[in-house]
């Protein structure tokens, strides 16, 4: 791969990163997405299916506890955050 072409991965990888969901088993389409964009052989993707839904359940979790974050905290500076919610302290019945 030349120069250019990595640029276009990681152009592509980034872009495809921002508009995937989160939930299991996407980072392999995307990865399709990716070695297709280059040229590469899609059937490169078998060599990691192995290995790969271990990492994929780490990537989701951390996508979706950097999506929850970032919702709290701009809750929080739009002044929408309730902490007794966010606490379970109303679910549970306890007296605010």
């Amino acid at each position: 791969l030349g120069l250019s072409d990595y640029l276009l991965v990681i152009l592509t990888a980034t872009l495809a990163s921002i508009g995937t969901a989160g939930v299991p088993g996407v980072g392999l389409i995307m990865l399709a997405l990716v070695l297709q964009q280059v040229g590469l052989p899609v059937e490169g993707i078998a060599l990691i299916i192995g290995v790969d839904r271990l990492l994929d359940m780490m990537r989701t979790a951390v996508n979706v506890t950097g999506d929850a974050t970032v919702s709290a905290i701009v809750a929080r500076s739009e002044g929408k955050f309730d902490r007794d919610v966010f606490e379970g302290r109303e679910a549970k019945g306890y007296d605010i």
